[in-house]
């Protein structure tokens, strides 16, 4: 049997204070540090032994893996933590009050930025405080890959190839995973586990902190079964 978990991260501090995020870096609440362990010990009740894990390069997404992981008592299993699997940027959005954007743009629009599958915020440039290349956690990769906004479509063109190429092969040998990363980072996945059209795609959400469980075919991607593990807090899943 060849298992991955999805784990969103819990309760960030920006989603508290209802503003967007994206690829800024904000901490967990403590409702998110309290969501990440309860994903852990749902995970730890299904006595899984984990090969490795993945997680982006965002404070509140390792944070909830390395909870889980201590939930888990797995800390010792290898982490690779990866920019190309960080949440969507949110581009002038970013730090944004939603309300406040619903209040200036109007509903349709901000609704378009948030939910439509190719259409872009508003970008910045490379010299705006969010643009990630004045990040020093993004020193080592070329400028010209870093994003200054992103539709789900440039996320999907973003964390697909990663995942294909380095995380696939893992799976098909029969490795258990467990990636602990952001909404827009595992829509992505879900779009390519589950085959979801890109009309479909941007109606289907990741809940917080509510590990999803999917069960391979071994030596493939073909998905057998899918559960979240809170099931009061599950979310509508594709069709298999």
């Amino acid at each position: 049997m060849t298992i991955l978990a999805l784990c969103r991260h819990g309760q960030s501090e920006w989603n508290q204070q209802n503003r967007f995020t994206g690829w800024v870096d904000v901490d967990l609440t403590d409702k998110g540090i309290a969501e990440a362990r309860k994903g852990g010990a749902l995970l730890a009740a299904q006595n899984i032994r984990f090969d490795a894990a993945y997680t982006s390069y965002l404070t509140r997404a390792i944070r909830t893996l390395w909870l889980a992981l201590e939930d888990l008592d797995q800390c010792h299993i290898p982490v690779i933590k990866d920019w190309r699997l960080n949440e969507r940027h949110y581009g002038g959005l970013s730090g944004l009050n939603k309300q406040e954007t619903r209040d200036k743009h109007g509903d349709e629009q901000v609704h378009i930025w948030r939910r439509s599958f190719d259409v872009p915020p508003p970008l910045v440039g490379a010299d705006h405080k969010y643009h990630p290349a004045n990040d020093p956690r993004y020193k080592g990769i070329d400028p010209a890959l870093l994003p200054g906004g992103e539709s789900l479509k440039l996320t999907l063109a973003r964390v697909l190839p990663y995942f294909i190429s380095e995380i696939t092969p893992q799976i098909t040998a029969g490795k258990t995973l467990l990636i602990s990363a952001h909404g827009n980072s595992l829509r992505a996945l879900l779009k390519h586990l589950f085959a979801v059209s890109d009309a479909d795609i941007p109606g289907y959400e990741v809940p917080t902190g509510n590990p999803l469980l999917i069960e391979l075919t071994p030596g493939s991607l073909a998905v057998k079964s899918a559960r979240y593990l809170d099931e009061e807090r599950a979310k509508p899943l594709p069709p298999l």
